[in-house]
């Protein structure tokens, strides 16, 4: 069982917005940009909102720090350098805090690399998605296989800790394939998979192409099936789930993402990041503006880009700890929902959730941990504990 950390961890996660090509499923706050970025402008308005952050959450000492994105490989090594110092400048850091970058096989060069290394980075994360070039080219992604297995090796030979994303449920694809291509991903020594089913978006690409009739993905008992293979596949492989989507060796889960699945707090920082910190008042919800120029604007006029700020309801601090909790294998401890939200779960509803086997109730630890089956309709068990 993995130590809880909700109450020590601090998280910073810091959000570069940019990627060389948008892919046709992502909705995530990315932009592509045909010019050069003035990454020393994106730097110092980095500096001035985390200065903002460090007066609303000060005292605390940072155990994670997360590049996110965008693209955050597209950085040079110098401005991540400049940001970890900024960082460290406003709060301290632990000397065993885990630094991690995503990137992409398609951004990827040893020397990159290794200034990312040198400035600091311990762990990194890479977009693979896929093993086979057809696949790659039907999801939109700029590297082919090749330099998938290329950059996964520089990673393993560069870095303490590597992790790297999958999607599945593909159109088109079978189980037996995807069981190949999880087996061969599993052979890749990294202590740590992100295995994601293939959800269509609004608002994408793939959004339209679906509601067009021309992408077809795995009906639900078909992904059920997929997701099923890929639970046996990583326990036996020795990366069990610890969440609904990331496997991991023990010992070797993210740091930051417990810390935002844990209920704990984390600054979001950059164009569109959130952010939960905890103040005398409450639990505080931080949101960016979205849009990159539109964030630097924001900064140089209010010294932060933020266009939410505030304090969450107690029932709004419930539902999140009850929706990012139960996501994990270790669950939610009940007494600490309790003491945090000021009330009790209904006994009589996690009763009813255990007879229908939806969720499991640890009497020794305290925990109330969903099934398999409560995992595969996980916002109708929090609308019924909520309820």
């Amino acid at each position: 069982m993995m130590v809880p950390a909700e109450k020590t961890s601090f998280g910073v996660y810091l959000h570069w917005p940019f990627c060389a090509a948008k892919c046709p499923y992502c909705d995530f706050n990315s932009h592509v940009r045909h010019q050069p970025v003035d990454e020393a402008a994106f730097l110092e308005a980095f500096r001035r909102e985390l200065a903002h952050f460090a007066e609303l959450a000060p005292g605390r000492t940072v155990t994670s720090i997360f590049f996110g994105g965008g693209t955050p490989s597209l950085m040079r090594p110098a401005t991540v350098e400049g940001l970890l110092e900024a960082v460290a400048a406003r709060w301290p850091v632990a000397g065993d805090a885990e630094i991690t970058l995503e990137a992409n096989p398609s951004s990827v060069e040893a020397e990159r690399f290794r200034g990312y290394r040198a400035a600091g980075v311990n762990r990194v994360s890479l977009g693979v998605q896929a093993l086979h070039d057809a696949a790659l080219k039907a999801l939109g992604r700029m590297h082919d296989r090749a330099q998938a297995l290329q950059a996964v090796e520089l990673a393993r030979a560069t870095f303490p800790r590597l992790s790297f994303d999958l999607i599945y449920a593909r159109p088109g694809q079978t189980l037996d394939a995807w069981r190949g291509e999880l087996s061969e991903a599993l052979g890749f020594a990294a202590d740590h998979l992100s295995l994601y089913q293939l959800t269509i978006e609004s608002g994408t690409p793939f959004a339209a192409l679906h509601r067009a009739g021309k992408l077809i993905v795995p009906a639900p008992d078909e992904a059920a099936d997929f997701y099923a293979a890929t639970q046996e596949m990583t326990a036996g492989a020795g990366l069990p789930a610890y969440e609904i989507s990331n496997h991991a060796r023990p010992g070797c889960e993210s740091r930051h993402n417990l810390t935002y699945w844990r209920h704990g707090e984390f600054v979001g920082a950059g164009p569109g990041a959130h952010g939960r910190l905890a103040t005398a008042k409450g639990r505080l919800a931080t949101a960016a503006e979205s849009h990159p120029e539109r964030w630097l604007e924001r900064v140089a006029e209010k010294g932060h880009g933020l266009v939410e700020e505030g304090l969450l309801t107690l029932e709004e601090e419930a539902d999140e700890m009850l929706v990012m909790g139960l996501r994990l294998a270790e669950g939610i401890d009940i007494d600490r929902y309790q003491a945090l939200v000021g009330r009790p779960l209904q006994r009589s509803r996690i009763a009813d959730l255990v007879e229908h086997g939806m969720v499991r109730h640890d009497a020794g630890t305290g925990r109330l941990v969903a099934t398999p089956a409560g995992l595969a309709v996980l916002d109708a068990v929090v609308a019924d504990l909520a309820a």
